[in-house]
């Protein structure tokens, strides 16, 4: 194994760490806000560190800017999506968590 295949495969597992993370926050947060939070920042940061193993290991720059492209439109879906689910929850009533 290579140091490419190496860096690959730790990139590739760092970012499914994140997306575990994130799955655990939307499981273990409290309220709605903080599981959306969990869950988008996870998902980019993971899908991320996804894209940058697979980059690694394309053959060709027009593969490689195909997965960045998906990683960028991902990225702005998943932000849209999260600011559309906080924005119905405060419209609702829905009220963030507090200690109190």
């Amino acid at each position: 194994m290579n140091l490419w295949n190496l860096l690959s495969l730790l990139l590739i597992g760092a970012g499914a760490g994140f997306f575990l993370a994130g799955s655990v926050g939307m499981l273990r947060f409290p309220d709605v806000f903080t599981r959306l939070h969990a869950t988008t920042k996870a998902d980019n940061v993971g899908l991320g560190l996804v894209i940058a193993g697979l980059l690694l290991q394309s053959d060709s720059l027009f593969y490689g800017v195909k997965l960045v492209v998906v990683w960028l439109l991902v990225a702005q879906s998943g932000a849209a999506a999260c600011h559309l689910i906080a924005r119905s929850a405060l419209q609702t009533g829905t009220r963030p968590w507090s200690r109190t």
